[in-house]
C-alpha cells in the first residue's frame, strides 16, 4: 500500500511539476505562477492516505505541520516546521477569501494554534489529524473544525499577486 501510494504521490508530483514549469520562452511575472495555490492543494490532496508520524515531514509519514512542511518544500518554499510557527510567518488570509493552497490553523489541544491543515477548496482541507490515522480530509463546516478554527494564511502569491514573505 505504501508502495502504490509512494507512485501515486511521485506521479502528481511529476505532472504538478511540469505544469508549473510551462513554457521555458515565457518569463514570469511574479513570484509564483497564479496556479501555484491548486498545485499545492492538489500535492497535499495525493498524499491523503499516507501514514501519520509524529514529526514526519517525508513520504514515509507526516504530522501536521510535515505534511504543510513538506508540500510547499516541493514547490520551492521554506516554511517553519510547527502549525504556532507557520501561522505566525504566513501572510494572513481572510477566511472569506480562502484560496487553495492557504493553510488553516487550528487550536486543537491547547489555547494557541497547535494544527495546521492545507485547504483544498469547497471548504474542505487535508491535514495529517493524530497518531495511528492517515493523511485525510477535514471539513471546515464540521462543528469540530469550525469551533476551533483560528486563522489561514499563505506562503504562495495569491489573486492579488503581492508575493508571500520567504
Amino acid at each position: 500500500m505504501l508502495r502504490a501510494h509512494r507512485a501515486r504521490a511521485a506521479g502528481a508530483l511529476i505532472l504538478a511539476t511540469l505544469a508549473l514549469a510551462g513554457c521555458a520562452g515565457h518569463p514570469r511575472r511574479s513570484a509564483s505562477p497564479p496556479d501555484t495555490g491548486a498545485a499545492i492543494a492538489a500535492l497535499a490532496v495525493s498524499l491523503v492516505g499516507a501514514p501519520y508520524q509524529f514529526g514526519g515531514a517525508d513520504a514515509a509519514g507526516f504530522d501536521c505541520s510535515g505534511l504543510a512542511f513538506y508540500v510547499h518544500e516541493r514547490f520551492g518554499f521554506t516554511i517553519p516546521r510547527t502549525a504556532r510557527e507557520q501561522q505566525r510567518a504566513a501572510r494572513p488570509v481572510p477566511l472569506g477569501e480562502l484560496e487553495p493552497g492557504d493553510l488553516v490553523f487550528f487550536h486543537i489541544h491547547k489555547r494557541r494554534v497547535d494544527h495546521v491543515g492545507i485547504y483544498a477548496g469547497a471548504g474542505r482541507f487535508v491535514h495529517a489529524p493524530r497518531a495511528g490515522g492517515a493523511v485525510a480530509y477535514g471539513d471546515l463546516s464540521d462543528g469540530y473544525y469550525r469551533a476551533r478554527l483560528v486563522g489561514a494564511g499563505r506562503f504562495w502569491s495569491g489573486p492579488t499577486g503581492s508575493p508571500a514573505p520567504r
